[in-house]
């Protein structure tokens, strides 16, 4: 693998839509598309990376799908690889971001992306290796959520945003889930 390159495995075409386009319009490709991400992209700049979970992340802010655009929620920051790293090199990023996808940039300009999924069918027998880094990462969230846990009166009802019933916390006086208490 350590002669493997991500060009040699990544998608070429992955799918891109405009930073323009609304997240209803891209919650409706993603559906179609089955596709977990789209990539926002302008003359092959990659301007933005939109995935379910930012989609979801503004429903639950209750912003309107018809109207928000998908660079208006897109993370500023974005990782990516070039093609002529290894494979080796890729997968020990993924692990160390936590990511499942890395756009790959040459000259500035997205010339694929590589996925958990493109590693899998290239060679399956990584699987265990990344189920192990998933745990990592599930472990890592409950130390977090435990740390902030310390020293807080846990109570039980119904989150005052979104509306579901979870464990509260009281931020500026309003009792809400932490997902909503981590969103604010």
């Amino acid at each position: 693998m350590k002669n493997v390159l991500v060009s040699d495995i990544m998608t070429r075409n992955p799918i891109s839509i405009s930073p323009e386009t609304t997240l209803i319009n891209c919650a409706k490709i993603m559906v179609q598309k089955r596709t977990g991400s789209l990539l926002l992209v302008e003359s092959k700049k990659l301007l933005g990376i939109i995935s379910r979970k930012d989609i979801l992340w503004a429903l639950v802010k209750k912003a309107n799908l018809s109207t928000t655009r998908a660079i208006d929620i897109s993370p500023r920051k974005i990782a990516t690889i070039k093609p002529t790293r290894t494979l080796d090199y890729a997968i020990k990023k993924i692990k160390m971001l936590k990511f499942a996808r890395l756009p790959v940039i040459h000259h500035g300009e997205l010339v694929g992306l590589i996925t958990l999924k493109d590693i899998f069918h290239y060679n399956p027998a990584l699987y265990p290796e990344m189920a192990e880094y998933n745990q990592i990462r599930e472990w890592d969230e409950k130390v977090a959520r435990l740390e902030k846990a310390r020293g807080r009166e846990i109570m039980e009802g119904v989150c005052a945003e979104c509306g579901n019933r979870d464990v509260l916390v009281d931020f500026n006086g309003v009792l809400v889930c932490e997902f909503c208490a981590d969103s604010m």
